[in-house]
């Protein structure tokens, strides 16, 4: 009988171990985000419309992110060469998929956002963003797009910008902003842009129920790129995102040279 029991006791342990060994451990890994008002392409050094996309996509490929937000992008203007397609161009230079989002038609073509992603666009969308009549501003753009980050596990990704020269402009535009995000609400929302407004802005109170602040308390100076005094550049995470994805490192890039604005970094690291 002692040696029956003893049988049983070898059974219930080696059963215990086989289900444990079968029941793999969550593995981390991390997506790398970018958020990068361009420029236009144009270095800040150099006279209007030179453009050097290839420092642009160097910056962009120094860092090999997943996703990236680009602001401040040209499609087939006089500015900066009719022929030219930046995002597609772009995409063409880092090997990822593109998205453009116009905003206006400027310089006999389109101006507006883009966004960029090493994931196939599963969907997309371009929705304006206001600005108060007689300001004088321009329409700004928020881009959208869906892709599958990891088997089974899907993210929605933005870029926009807002305007620079309101309070009022930018009240309108980020409350649009977040109507059109508020279908998604319920899936991970990641989001990077020109916000062109500091960490103390009153109008962050309108992303605060929704969304926070990739940087927390302490966010990196990202304009101007050739001494940066001031944070205008942002990746934002919704509630979904924020209890999916945990901020691993959050930073500037110190690329100086092609654009006004330094590419702005973010790695997030999730289960799988």
């Amino acid at each position: 009988m002692k040696y029956l029991a003893g049988f049983f006791a070898l059974f219930l342990l080696l059963s215990c171990k086989t289900s444990s060994e079968g029941t793999p451990e969550p593995k981390k890994q991390t997506i790398k985000v970018m958020s990068y008002n361009i420029h236009i392409g144009n270095p800040p050094s150099k006279p209007a419309g030179e453009v050097d996309l290839i420092a642009t996509a160097k910056a962009i490929n120094s860092e090999k992110p997943d996703l990236v937000a680009l602001q401040e992008v040209d499609v087939h203007t006089t500015r900066s060469g009719t022929t030219l397609h930046q995002a597609k161009e772009l995409a063409k230079l880092t090997g990822m998929h593109y998205f453009f989002a116009k905003a206006i038609d400027r310089s006999g073509g389109d101006y507006g956002v883009a966004l960029l992603s090493r994931f196939p666009i599963l969907a997309s969308s371009v929705h304006s963003l206001p600005v108060e009549d007689g300001s004088g501003a321009e329409l700004r753009a928020a881009g959208i797009i869906e892709v599958e980050f990891a088997q089974g596990q899907k993210l929605v990704f933005v870029s926009t910008h807002l305007d620079h020269l309101t309070d009022k402009n930018r009240e309108l535009q980020s409350r649009e902003l977040l109507r059109v995000l508020t279908p998604y609400a319920q899936s991970p929302i990641i989001m990077g842009g020109d916000f062109n407004m500091d960490p103390e802005n009153k109008n962050w109170s309108l992303y605060e129920e929704g969304f926070k602040m990739g940087c927390g308390n302490v966010c990196p100076p990202t304009f101007p790129a050739g001494r940066p005094t001031t944070t205008i550049d942002y990746i934002l995470l919704n509630r979904a995102a924020a209890s999916k994805f945990t901020v691993k490192d959050y930073y500037t890039v110190p690329e100086r040279y092609a654009s006004d604005h330094l590419p702005l970094v973010a790695v997030l690291e999730f289960e799988n």
